[in-house]
């Protein structure tokens, strides 16, 4: 399904991947949409600041992580003060995401008139049985006004208060306190135009399905679309638990029809083994399948698990790189220099099974350009892994990974 004309003929690729696209996702492929890539913690939260302080209706905010320190303070802030001069504003967090987040500051919140949404609450002992702790709320999405939206990998977090640019000028989850000092990577991206409306309904609809009622308040939630620019772009999105992964179904998908060059950045990797399978088969046939995964991680476990494949995606012609000098928390692909996705899901059983995640997909080729530049960016900062040095790591290594491999569908 699409609306809007399509202003120019599509490429041989753009085609197969429009194909392939629009059979796997099941909200619809909007043209007239301008998307705007924003790389690291200052630039997005410098342009979230912005959005924030020209609201002039409401604010809708989910986070799996919501923390009053650094960057997440200054948010909140402006949270508060835009909801003094009469906008409305919606918070939707997740309980376990925000464990180590004190209570006062959400029930400061809710003093200040902000309506508040705890996914899964902790308190609660039903939580507790399957949903807590395999079942989360992992998205980050801000929609402004319902014209301007916000979606990628970034949390109202603290950790983002030492990020900066990659070199050239090309700028997860856990709490401050943990790796704090660490230089984080990331992405996020700001859109306008109609996929705005299917943002701000996947925020709507699972308020619904927590509360049994929507946002409330008196607000205009589904303003007329106006196009913006020329970005063909859409929704991928997957509910809590077991069932139909947008997300899924379309990287699957795009990577089936893959004829050229694939390149992921995930930052955790423990590959379901359809994809894995999807992934080598794409370097067999001759595409360039390359990923940059962390070399380092805030959790020991699903690093090591995603490491048990590499000696099968290796063997296969797949490139793998690892970034150390940097937490690595991006996850973002582009495919074929024409498809191209930011959001909140991993390449892990976590996103692609357990959690609620959203990721806009975007089909265009002068975007799809700058994502590969940034790509190359970070493999220009990465060390690559080399097979002949892979099968000659040390037993420690070794049995890491097969430890975190009995568990990889917790991961």
């Amino acid at each position: 399904m699409m609306s809007h004309t399509l202003t120019r003929t599509l490429t041989t690729p753009e085609w197969q991947q429009l194909q392939a696209l629009t059979r796997s996702i099941s909200r619809p492929l909007l043209a007239g949409n301008h998307v705007e890539l924003l790389r690291d913690g200052a630039e997005t939260f410098g342009a979230m600041y912005e959005a924030v302080d020209e609201a002039r209706d409401h604010i809708n905010v989910a986070s799996y992580i919501v923390e009053n320190q650094g960057p997440g303070e200054e948010l909140l802030s402006r949270l508060v003060a835009r909801r003094r001069k009469g906008v409305r504003v919606n918070l939707a967090f997740d309980s376990a995401g925000c464990w180590g987040t004190s209570r006062r500051v959400f029930e400061a919140l809710r003093r200040d008139g902000i309506s508040l949404l705890e996914h899964h609450p902790l308190g609660q002992l039903r939580t507790w049985v399957g949903n807590a702790l395999q079942r989360r709320n992992h998205r980050k999405l801000m929609i402004v006004d319902g014209r301007t939206g916000f979606i990628g990998g970034l949390n109202i977090s603290g950790v983002y208060a030492g990020s900066s640019p990659l070199k050239s000028d090309v700028s997860g989850d856990v709490g401050a306190d943990a790796f704090a000092s660490a230089d984080w990577r990331d992405t996020h991206v700001r859109v306008q135009g109609p996929v705005v409306n299917e943002l701000q309904q996947l925020f709507i609809d699972q308020w619904k399905r927590h509360t049994g009622r929507g946002p409330g308040g008196e607000a205009c939630y589904f303003p007329i679309p106006r196009a913006a620019g020329q970005h063909r772009a859409g929704v991928a999105a997957a509910e809590c638990g077991p069932g139909h992964n947008d997300f899924y179904r379309a990287l699957l998908a795009a990577v089936g029809a893959a004829s050229s060059r694939i390149y992921i950045t995930s930052a955790y990797f423990v590959p379901p083994r359809r994809l894995l399978r999807a992934l080598t088969d794409a370097a067999q046939r001759g595409v360039d399948v390359q990923l940059v995964l962390p070399g380092r991680s805030d959790f020991w476990a699903p690093l090591h698990a995603g490491r048990w494949h590499f000696g099968s995606l290796l063997r296969a012609g797949v490139r793998i790189h690892e970034r150390h000098d940097r937490l690595l928390h991006a996850k973002t692909a582009v495919i074929d220099g024409v498809w191209a996705t930011v959001g909140s899901s991993n390449l892990d059983w976590r996103s692609l099974v357990h959690n609620a995640e959203a990721n806009l997909v975007v089909l265009d080729s002068a975007f799809a350009l700058q994502m590969e530049a940034m790509f190359r960016q970070d493999v220009a900062q990465s060390r690559e892994v080399l097979l002949h040095r892979w099968l000659g790591r040390g037993g420690l290594d070794k049995m890491k990974e097969w430890t975190a491999r009995r568990f990889e569908f917790l991961l």
